[in-house]
């Protein structure tokens, strides 16, 4: 009868065990020198080897030829052991024994010495489901047991267990097995079983597998099941239902171009082919954590990095890519993978998600500065066109009494009106030109960040919805909505910004506020006042200007 590979290959000496040297060299050193404890406590995540452990630690208690802290795996005991003739060392799943009945039955076990071995042993797997009465039971048992008496509890959730238990036992940790040690123990295991993993297969299971050498080795047992091929990433990841590397990589690709359609073509194809969406959603998120590891971090991070990628691939993906960008597809992607599980269609989900992300808009940034990155980026490929920098003129009408010409230039000789003699020249006004383009100004940032301590929070976030343009005496702040442009339009808003804006230039300004969409409709006409005091000059006529 055919043995799952995690049951056939579950190491039988300390030795044997992968990943967990802290652990099993401390356990030896007890057994060598006879300082055992009387009950332990192993907490980890699933697939660690905790529960191999306790049945190693069971045998080498009771073993009569124990070699370096190990069984021998020859005497009788070991053999009774894990045969499970030996009814001394009782393996208990507390998931489906947790009643008060059940723990007051092992105390009462407990007195009895053993018949055969060493130690009476129980081991109680998922301690942290037993109830409230069921663990008060255990409390006495588990602090004063009999000399003939071992207890070893295991967990995966420690926060559950009582800290009255926690006091009475020896605890380890045992932590999730490094990537590189899962993949080197699957090729040993491969090439016993004759199975044809490839250096790529291998370091893909690991990665799939999380910490966890059992669920590596059920993902190998599935990859290999009826087939003769060599066992490859493109085999793994059609039996998993995940994407290969490459065809990640080559999403992610389409993703950060913003060609949608590439992008949509691939989801369907991993669709049509049976691969799970959330899967593909949550391996790019993989990928842009490897990702956000290369751009983010000042020294070498190839240690960190998923197996699945290359760091050079990683490093191609996140060239020109700002941090605030990929902050920015983390949160489209977790968004789309809590909402998942609930959707009435996955795929129309997943092609959602797919579509924010090739199409990032200002919402989709969590702060101001990813909104500018974002704008600095687009500027750079080249992909802020006309709309995106039309012709605007100032407001002609003057409603706050700032002077419109303070920044014009002193006029030529040659400009100035002819007076009577005895009358000083007036200098013909010069004409302001509109700004040319509607780019936000470098000093933006600094003087919404000054604003910020004048404006309530919330007024302070809505700021980040709007760009300001300095353009001589006025700052233009243009609201991509009309909430915004009324928020702004608020007096105390207003000062605020006024104040700001001279804090940071040391300058005053006439904040006008506008919405985005009514900029190309502004009057790009002169004032008719300009151009009366304009003509006259022309013609030498003297006028008189009253303010």
């Amino acid at each position: 009868m055919y043995q799952a590979l995690y049951r056939k290959w579950r190491p039988t000496r300390f030795a044997d065990v992968v990943g967990q040297r802290h652990i099993t060299d401390t356990l030896r050193a007890q057994l060598e020198s006879g300082r055992l404890s009387h009950a332990y406590l192993f907490t980890g995540t699933r697939g660690t080897g905790k529960t191999t452990c306790a049945k190693i630690l069971a045998r080498a208690v009771n073993c009569t030829n124990p070699v370096g802290g190990d069984p021998c795996g020859t005497c009788p005991a070991c053999r009774g052991i894990l045969d499970g003739s030996i009814l001394d060392v009782v393996e208990i799943d507390a998931a489906s024994n947790n009643g008060v009945d059940n723990i007051r039955d092992i105390r009462d076990e407990t007195r009895y010495r053993p018949a055969s071995v060493k130690k009476r042993v129980y081991i109680i797997d998922e301690v942290h489901m037993l109830s409230q009465g069921a663990f008060n039971a255990l409390l006495k048992t588990l602090e004063e047991p009999p000399e003939h008496v071992l207890f070893i509890l295991a967990t995966t959730e420690i926060n559950k267990v009582p800290a009255t238990i926690l006091s009475r036992c020896q605890r380890f940790d045992f932590r999730r097995i490094a990537p590189h040690d899962i993949a080197q123990r699957l090729k040993e295991i491969a090439e016993e079983e004759n199975i044809p993993l490839t250096d790529g297969g291998a370091r893909m299971i690991a990665r799939l597998a999380d910490g966890a050498l059992r669920d590596a080795l059920s993902i190998l047992d599935r990859a290999a099941a009826g087939s003769s091929e060599p066992i490859d990433e493109e085999h793994v990841a059609s039996g998993v239902g995940i994407l290969a590397g490459d065809t990640a990589v080559d999403l992610m690709r389409h993703i950060l171009s913003g060609d949608l359609t590439a992008a949509i073509g691939q989801l369907a194809e991993s669709y049509t082919t049976g691969r799970e969406l959330g899967a593909v959603l949550d391996q790019l998120l993989g990928l842009i954590r490897d990702m956000l590891l290369v751009k983010t971090s000042r020294s070498d991070v190839s240690a960190l990095l998923s197996p699945a990628y290359s760091a050079q691939t990683v490093m191609q993906l996140c060239e020109q890519i700002p941090a605030t960008r990929l902050l920015a597809y983390t949160n489209i992607l977790q968004e789309a993978l809590v909402r998942m599980p609930r959707a009435a269609n996955r795929r129309i989900e997943a092609e959602l998600c797919v579509v924010r992300l090739c199409q990032l808009h200002a919402e989709d940034y969590d702060t101001l500065s990813g909104r500018v990155d974002a704008l600095e980026e687009k500027i750079a490929r080249g992909l802020v066109t006309a709309p995106a920098a039309m012709p605007m003129t100032a407001p002609q009408q003057d409603d706050d009494g700032f002077p419109s010409d303070a920044d014009a230039p002193p006029p030529e000789d040659d400009e100035l009106s002819m007076l009577p003699f005895g009358e000083a020249p007036v200098p013909r006004k010069q004409k302001k030109e509109p700004p040319k383009k509607l780019e936000c100004s470098p000093q933006w940032n600094d003087i919404t960040l000054a604003a910020k301590k004048l404006l309530p929070m919330s007024t302070f976030a809505q700021l980040t919805f709007a760009k300001g343009v300095l353009h001589g005496n006025d700052l233009y702040v243009v609201c991509e909505d009309p909430f915004t442009c009324e928020l702004c339009s608020e007096t105390k808003v207003k000062d605020a910004l006024a104040q700001a804006a001279q804090s940071v230039t040391g300058r005053q300004y006439r904040i006008k506020v506008m919405e985005e969409s009514n900029v190309g409709t502004l009057s790009t006409k002169a004032n008719p006042v300009d151009d009366i005091i304009r003509r006259a000059g022309e013609l030498d006529i003297a006028l008189e200007i009253n303010d």
